[in-house]
């Protein structure tokens, strides 16, 4: 089995003193990006994220290593050009993780986690699941089978982890237009943390933008809606505990405490986030929906106005 250096556990030191200079970059800027509990709090979800992958990650191995040792299609070499192919087959396994734990609430229970903060900051990389490494795995299984020796799978999964880390900020505005274009960026991902309608389950990417534009789920950051970070109901607590587990006693008592079908208590689990089983529940292309009917009344109205001041 080749081995490969725990890269999570090198970029410690590295995380810690970004997280510094951001602090005294947007300080001096007057930003305001940080605010001391909720940093505390993700860096708390963090820790306890690291401590919980050293038992999580043996399910995992366990479960690449049996779909790769009875089931595997080719044997992939350890070798450069592999390596090029596990970039892309990983990216995209974790753009569809990423999307499908935004459309179904079973995933969203452990993902909100990651999106519960009202702030921006390279600390809110760190804010964590505690749940979701237990079985978020299932979106790479299919890299064994295909013939990815699993320690290689694991290094590649650390690398996007790592590459993720420096998107969480403000501090940055925009990169070159060739690298907005191909990679995910801080204005990409500020996107996917907004709380905005039109910004609702977009730019799902890991490493690379590609995959939304691909897939239909591409956002631009727009210079006239400003992010609003954190999530359509905001769960207000700095509580770690409460962080990681909230969504789940949301979830099991919508599925289980309502007078409904067993298909609808199942739905709960796999519908998107808002899905209530009377219809009144508001998913994200229903706010969406309204916010531009909304926004296109607004214009009309506007137009209207304007032409009435010039009669």
């Amino acid at each position: 089995m080749p081995e490969f250096p725990n890269l999570i556990h090198f970029a410690i030191p590295f995380f810690a003193l970004s997280m510094l200079l951001e602090l005294i970059i947007t300080t001096r800027q007057k930003m305001n990006t940080y605010e001391t509990k909720d940093a505390f709090t993700s860096i708390a979800m963090g820790v306890g994220n690291v401590f919980i992958g050293l038992v999580s990650k043996g399910l995992v191995l366990l479960a690449l290593f049996f779909v790769y040792e009875n089931f595997r299609l080719f044997t992939i070499p350890v070798a450069w050009w592999s390596f090029v192919l596990l970039f892309f087959a990983d990216d995209l396994a974790y753009y569809w993780f990423h999307r499908i734990s935004h459309e179904s609430r079973l995933f969203w229970a452990s993902h909100v986690v990651h999106h519960s903060s009202q702030h921006y900051n390279l600390s809110t990389a760190l804010r964590q699941t505690w749940s979701g490494s237990f079985y978020s795995f299932v979106f790479w299984l299919w890299l064994p089978l295909l013939g990815f020796h699993p320690a290689m799978i694991l290094l590649q999964m650390s690398v996007s982890l790592l590459y993720q880390f420096w998107i969480h900020t403000e501090a940055i505005d925009k990169m070159p237009k060739w690298f907005e274009a191909i990679m995910n960026t801080p204005s990409h991902h500020r996107v996917h943390h907004g709380s905005n309608p039109i910004y609702l389950d977009r730019n799902h990417a890991g490493i690379l933008i590609i995959w939304d534009k691909i897939f239909g789920t591409f956002q631009p950051e727009l210079k006239e809606e400003k992010v609003v970070y954190g999530l359509v109901s905001n769960i207000n607590t700095y509580n770690p505990v409460k962080v990681a587990f909230v969504e789940w006693g949301n979830l099991l008592k919508d599925a289980f405490s309502t007078k409904t079908t067993l298909i609808n208590r199942i739905k709960y689990f796999i519908k998107p986030p808002g899905w209530k089983h009377n219809g009144t529940g508001k998913m994200s292309d229903d706010l969406r929906e309204e916010w531009l009917n909304s926004s296109l009344q607004s214009q009309s109205q506007f137009s209207a106005d304007a032409k009435n001041d010039t009669v």
